[in-house]
């Protein structure tokens, strides 16, 4: 399945306190039929994350008040399946080792573009993908041998 035809069927957020990413990421996904929720900081993410569930979070490292990082941590444990992305212009062993050990999937480098953006979704999902189809190979073997 195309990369588009899977993110119409995703809810997909989007945080970054700049207006201008915000605005060019949703007239680029509304271009491709594909919703995205875009906030400007963390405290109206956290506040959007308790009323709505979403498949992806796409979240920028420095935000006024609560940083991405900080933001992903908090809903580790209320969202531990949503796919999580990390955009930074500050990308260093530390922040790329503590992303890694809160689930972070993975990272998009500023400056980015919409082909940066899309090279990213599909390698998440495609890895969500093969991680769900090993599960239920494991599961159908388990079965299988009862």
């Amino acid at each position: 399945m195309n990369l588009f035809n899977q993110l119409r069927e995703m809810k997909m957020l989007l945080i970054d306190d700049d207006e201008w990413i915000r605005n060019s990421l949703i007239l680029f996904f509304e271009g491709e039929g594909i919703e995205l929720k875009a906030l400007e900081t963390a405290e109206e993410g956290l506040e959007e994350l308790q009323k709505i569930s979403y498949d992806i979070i796409i979240v920028d490292f420095r935000l006024p008040g609560i940083s991405g990082l900080e933001f992903l941590k908090r809903i580790q444990v209320t969202h531990p399946q949503t796919i999580k992305i990390l955009i930074t212009a500050y990308k260093d062993k530390k922040l790329i080792s503590e992303a890694l050990s809160i689930g972070i999937q993975d990272f998009i480098e500023k400056p980015f573009t919409t082909k940066t953006i899309e090279k990213a979704l599909s390698l998440v999902i495609y890895e969500r993908q093969l991680s769900q189809d090993q599960s239920l190979r494991s599961i159908n073997t388990y079965l299988s041998e009862e």
